[in-house]
């Protein structure tokens, strides 16, 4: 790592937004709607870093609905979009402490974005919902690029967005909860923090110090200390 940041990077769900909740009570929704039972709710939570698609999985799977045709999959997903779309931050929320670290590294002048595999849409929507789109200096969707996470293409992107380059990618943090994550930092030369206090399973958990990320942060709080501890990151 330099002896210096000159921003940061998030990964969006599981990491700086908690939206579990509300993916919860779609599936539940959905559920009800074909007198189905909703999975539990911390299977759904387990599920969210792996899209819609296997929230949906999930749903019917436990429903014993395991025979459907790509058309029905399909169908499935996109009324779980829609309804998403819809209310898309009843409950969602930042992780606790992590406003905090948000104007620690205002306060800095140290810029922060996001790197996420969420659709531009959705995401433009959750951010102006939280208030926190003109704090973002920079959003990378997988609608910008051609490859998404774990290339390193976004990060790329995010760094052009940024005014810097590539070279200067060993100045910039990237924080996420899911391998990919991961990957696309370093691959993209960041050196990475791993939040495992995100949306990662049980048995994913036991595998995470193989990820080789250069942190790792078992809370928000952990986080937040490691951010903004002058004694540990005085070149914040």
């Amino acid at each position: 790592m330099t002896n210096f940041v000159n921003a940061v990077l998030f990964d969006l769900d599981g990491t700086l937004v908690d939206t579990a909740a509300d993916f919860v009570r779609i599936i539940g929704k959905m559920s009800l709607e074909n007198n189905w039972q909703a999975p539990d709710q911390n299977d759904i939570r387990e599920q969210v870093s792996a899209g819609a698609s296997a929230m949906v999985q999930l749903m019917l799977r436990h429903n014993g609905q395991t025979v459907v045709s790509q058309e029905e999959l399909l169908e499935f997903r996109q009324q779980f979009l829609d309804d998403y779309e819809a209310d898309i931050c009843v409950d969602s929320c930042l992780f606790e402490q992590l406003d905090e670290v948000l104007i620690f590294l205002e306060s800095k002048q140290v810029p922060w974005g996001i790197v996420t595999n969420k659709p531009r849409y959705l995401a433009e929507q959750l951010l102006e919902k939280m208030n926190l789109h003109e704090r973002c200096t920079v959003l990378v969707c997988p609608d910008d690029v051609a490859r998404t996470k774990p290339d390193p293409e976004p990060m790329y992107l995010a760094l052009e967005k940024l005014g810097m380059p590539r070279g200067g990618a060993a100045s910039v943090l990237y924080v996420g909860d899911h391998i990919r994550d991961i990957e696309a930092g370093r691959a993209a030369g960041m050196p990475t923090i791993l939040a495992a206090y995100g949306y990662i399973p049980p048995e994913d958990q036991k595998t995470i110090k193989k990820w080789n990320a250069t942190y790792i942060v078992e809370t928000p709080m952990q986080l937040k200390n490691l951010l903004v501890n002058s004694g540990k990151f005085d070149y914040l």
